[in-house]
């Protein structure tokens, strides 16, 4: 598996991208994480387990709190696969459209 495909899979959970979505705002402690969302501490801890085991987010110790951040690299290697996603794309289309645009004719025997 690609350190993207192990990304978006991490992604996949809605629950995790909700966290994801929070910590891009700014870093947050497990505590201000789950009173923003409809699941417990030790539930909002296990993703952030996976979260940081995928190297998404990273954790700094602050006093008794473990304070969780996003990783800006793994954003980046996210959006350079969704833009080659994209390109790939672009170019299918163009490749269709093209080829939709000349008209067909059929050889005479």
């Amino acid at each position: 598996m690609t350190r993207a495909s192990a990304l978006h899979a991490a992604l996949a959970d809605p629950t995790r991208e909700q966290i994801v979505r929070l910590l891009i705002e700014g870093e947050r402690s497990v505590g201000e994480i789950a009173d923003k969302l409809p699941v417990s501490r030790p539930a909002v801890s296990k993703h952030l387990r996976l979260l940081e085991s995928v190297e998404l987010v990273s954790v700094r110790s602050e006093g008794t709190r473990n304070v969780y951040s996003v990783k800006p690299e793994s954003i980046a290697v996210l959006r350079d696969e969704l833009d080659k996603m994209w390109e790939r794309a672009l170019a299918r289309f163009a490749l269709v459209a093209n080829n939709k645009s000349k008209p067909t004719t059929k050889r005479q025997k």
